[in-house]
């Protein structure tokens, strides 16, 4: 905060003079002849940036109106020191609308920090940058690169924020996420439906830094002396990413089908035919989508069976977790579950079981073939209608076995894993129960949470940055931003300002306080 001191400014008689002089040129140029008799682009354009002119004259004009009726009061510090000796103080604000000038009253003691009453009842931020530009810039950040997302916001706005400027302002749009989750009165889920968590990890290219330590050591005495090479060469380790751990929690009404509507959904395996119609899939309801890099899995699990409970308190629906097979993932859903003393039905994703059957079908039959695609299918279909993967993974191995294949590794692999995860594959069960089999929400929540943005080519992360905009990008995708700024205002307004002052901060309406 800039403080420059000056004399108090002598009252005007039209504060909006200028704003109103600005308006009539607007207007005339509108109406005149030139403007009657060009192409709409170029009077649009005009129009567009005399308008904006006009806006920042406009929030000009009220800001000094402000201070023009600002009085004198009794000012106390949070330690209880009264600050007596008044002066008039300016600071820049940086606004959607351009820079604009905010002069105020600053109240200062001996050996004690000014404070302004006027920036509270404004809800200034500390920064200078208005709340509408620290908005619209968190919104942009989650979207696209910061390079983007500043270029957009000033070619929009004319607002303009630099590129390491726009990085901390996303880092402090965020840093209220996991208070607002908590506090957050989550939908409860309806009566008919099931309540599914899900959860997946996406790894985040990192500086080297802020690689977690194993993968840091590896990194740095990596042949190319720390770097990342450009490109890596065949079975080179690249020690370079982070595991993002991604969740998932919504209501989805019972979905009943049979084998052959499951199969029917895989066109790799069975071409659906031109005139064959099923029945549409039911959209998840209320979901969130959440994550963290800087935390590790069971923390991100712990915050989904959080939420689910909010949705669910009594523990009356049904509670499925989807799952690709990962173990560790699926010790902490049973701890989890067990913590909150909730039954839950795991359902491990049937195409990661598909990637595996696929190179296991091409050890009997050649690659691409018609044969080994019903190899395939024949034992996803054994599945869908109940039987056994134990059994079915005891018939890969035997028949491997009884043809003496000398490559069979592919089928051990696909064996193993399904004997291992075999109490979560009872897929006949989940289908006459119309649990849903397939990890394609939390999937995609890796792809647009994490890739599409954190994933952009060449990025390389912090730590503290990638965990900002992965929060902030969530709020987003879960439709929960709108409620989540407001909440944002309250909080930056308590530190900013309640936390300043002893008592209620004067000539402050408690009234136009955003509602936490």
């Amino acid at each position: 905060m800039s403080a420059a001191y000056k004399q108090e400014p002598a009252v005007v008689s039209d504060p909006f003079s200028t704003s109103r002089q600005m308006f009539d040129d607007l207007l005339a140029l509108a109406s005149s002849a030139p403007s009657l008799t060009t192409g709409h682009a170029e009077v649009e354009q005009a129009i567009v940036a005399s308008g904006r002119g006009l806006l920042k004259q406009l929030y000009q004009d009220h800001l000094d109106l402000r201070h023009a009726q600002e009085r004198r009061v009794a000012v106390q510090d949070q330690d209880g020191h009264r600050l007596s000796e008044r002066r008039v103080a300016t600071r820049r604000l940086r606004s959607l609308l351009g820079p604009v000038v905010v002069t105020r009253f600053l109240y200062q003691g001996a050996r004690c920090e000014g404070r302004a009453p006027a920036d509270a009842a404004l809800r200034l931020c500390e920064d200078g940058y208005s709340m509408g530009v620290r908005r619209e810039l968190a919104q942009l950040c989650a979207r696209d690169a910061y390079a983007s997302a500043v270029e957009t916001l000033e070619r929009l706005t004319g607002a303009r924020v630099a590129h390491r400027q726009a990085e901390e302002l996303a880092r402090r749009a965020a840093e209220d996420v996991a208070s607002f989750y908590a506090q957050h009165a989550t939908e409860r889920v309806s009566e008919d439906h099931l309540l599914i968590l899900s959860f997946d990890a996406a790894g985040i290219v990192m500086r080297i830094k802020s690689l977690r330590e194993e993968t840091r050591k590896k990194a740095e005495s990596g042949p190319a002396g720390g770097s990342f090479p450009p490109k890596l060469k065949s079975g080179e380790k690249p020690h370079r990413k982070r595991m993002a751990q991604v969740g998932a929690v919504y209501a989805v009404p019972p979905f009943v089908r049979t084998a052959d509507d499951v199969l029917g959904e895989l066109r790799s395996l069975v071409p659906e035919p031109a005139n064959q119609v099923r029945p549409s899939r039911p959209r998840p309801v209320n979901k969130r989508v959440f994550g963290s890099v800087a935390t590790n899995a069971s923390v991100v699990i712990d915050e989904g069976f959080r939420d689910a409970l909010a949705r669910d308190p009594e523990r009356k629906r049904r509670w499925v977790v989807l799952l690709d097979g990962n173990e560790d993932q699926i010790r902490s859903v049973k701890r989890a579950a067990k913590r909150v003393g909730v039954k839950i039905t795991i359902v491990a994703d049937i195409i990661h079981l598909i990637e595996y059957l696929w190179p296991a079908a091409y050890c009997f039959h050649a690659a691409g073939s018609d044969e080994a695609r019903d190899w395939v299918v024949q034992r996803v279909r054994a599945l869908l209608e109940g039987a056994d993967p134990i059994h079915v993974a005891a018939g890969m191995r035997r028949s491997a076995t009884l043809r003496k294949l000398e490559r069979r590794g592919a089928v051990d692999d696909c064996a193993n894993y399904m004997q291992k995860l075999a109490p979560y594959m009872r897929y006949g069960d989940a289908l006459r129960e119309a649990l849903p089999i397939a990890t394609g929400v939390i999937e995609g929540a890796c792809r647009h949470l994490i890739r599409r943005r954190l994933g952009i080519g060449g990025a390389r992360w912090s730590t503290e940055g990638a965990e900002a905009i992965l929060l902030l990008r969530a709020t987003v995708l879960s439709g929960d931003f709108d409620t989540y700024w407001e909440f944002h205002q309250g909080q930056v307004f308590t530190r900013t300002h309640e936390s300043k002052y002893r008592g209620a901060i004067p000539n402050v309406r408690r009234g136009l306080r955003v509602v936490k």
